[in-house]
């Protein structure tokens, strides 16, 4: 199979051939992300971000091996199932969106690696099983950013509430999420309208909820296509509210969907309305960490959420990693096994994402502080007041 190395190791290559001790020593950690294809608006802050990702953990040098899945589950299998024969890494991040990521839960069970994926459906993590002992996830479930969106519309009195949403995992998590949710909290949900992230028009679906006459209309989608299904509907005069989710936090996002998005309101993590919090806040001070690192190694470019999933990740493994060393050396089964010991035992870690604190029955680990409620004001991302 052929392959492209999209990332660098980030060791020093002198260091490592002066001494075989160091090269025994050294952290493999392979990652494979959607660079290319739908997935590409996620992929490439993520693919960026490896270059500031630290090169030393609890004194051992770091490795990391990036690989471009193309959007593709098929790809992404084969490029971690080559990450772990071939180049022995000791942990898998990825992928990037959750119909990619699904297949590799198997893979990860079968090696008995940890995977950190960088993807969004709490069906990575839920319902706790044998294989999924090995997955963590650092982006908070869709059943934790529901709950408190459901809140939020609740209390903005609205009674009817239309929906559109991908056709994939990621539609689908949150449709499954609010169907359960939105009867208890005396919501009518009027719709259950779905498109494909690359269809071009959803006019059929648009007209549907409209005639629907919903109070106001949810959007499970993601990156640049969640603009569609909102365009759609200004452009057909609907003046209600919109609520998104926070899929959509992309400077690509603002800059297509312009005055059409203005007003969306949707529940996502503290790096993207880190500006609006305290300055002693340990939420900003974990993205005031994340977003120095990204722009001294790419230009003084600015990164984005999707990029912090992947700093997240390797912040949990950085974590795990001295008590694990204490246990076993890089480059063994028994390494692997320690790693995913440890990271489970995470406390209170403040991370971009959320304050995690993982457990045997819990590997996304975030409660309600995790969710922050926004809304794009003036073409920017803001706390809602």
């Amino acid at each position: 199979m052929s392959r492209s190395r999209i990332g660098v190791s980030l060791a020093a290559v002198a260091m490592l051939a002066c001494s075989s001790s160091i090269a025994l020593a050294q952290i493999k950690i392979g990652i494979t992300v959607s660079a290319s294809g739908p997935g590409a608006a996620l992929g490439q802050p993520q693919l960026k971000t490896i270059a500031a990702l630290p090169k030393e953990i609890a004194g051992q040098t770091v490795t990391y091996i990036g690989l471009d899945d193309e959007s593709d589950a098929t790809k992404a299998v084969q490029n971690i199932r080559k990450l772990i024969t071939e180049d022995k890494v000791d942990v898998i991040v990825g992928s990037s969106l959750t119909p990619v990521t699904m297949p590799l839960i198997d893979v990860a069970a079968e090696n008995k690696i940890p995977l950190m994926t960088l993807a969004a459906a709490a069906a990575l993590v839920q319902p706790m099983d044998d294989k999924r002992k090995w997955v963590f996830k650092v982006v908070p479930n869709d059943d934790l950013l529901a709950r408190v969106v459901m809140k939020a519309i609740v209390k903005a009195g609205v009674k009817k509430l239309g929906y559109i949403g991908f056709s994939d995992g990621y539609g689908e998590g949150y449709w499954k999420e609010l169907s359960r949710l939105a009867p208890t909290m005396g919501v009518e949900l009027t719709t259950h309208e779905v498109y494909a992230r690359s269809d071009s028009s959803v006019t059929g679906q648009i007209l549907k909820i409209i005639a629907s006459k919903p109070d106001a209309v949810f959007i499970a989608a993601a990156g640049t296509p969640a603009v569609l299904p909102q365009k759609a509907l200004r452009e057909r005069n609907y003046a209600g509210p919109v609520y998104q989710t926070h899929g959509i936090v992309t400077e690509e996002f603002l800059k297509l969907g312009g005055k059409d998005v203005e007003g969306a309101t949707f529940t996502g993590e503290a790096f993207t309305v880190a500006n609006d919090l305290p300055a002693d806040s340990p939420f900003r001070k974990a993205t005031e960490t994340y977003v120095t690192a990204y722009k001294a190694a790419n230009a003084g470019q600015s990164p984005n959420m999707f990029g912090a999933h992947l700093w997240d990740s390797i912040a949990l493994v950085a974590h795990a990693v001295p008590a694990a060393l204490a246990r076993s050396k890089p480059g063994t089964p028994e390494f692997r096994s320690a790693l995913r010991d440890e990271i489970e035992k995470g406390k209170d870690i403040h991370l971009n994402n959320g304050l995690s604190t993982m457990s045997p029955t819990d590997h996304n680990g975030y409660d309600e502080r995790s969710a922050f409620l926004i809304t794009i004001r003036d073409n920017q991302f803001h706390l809602a007041k």
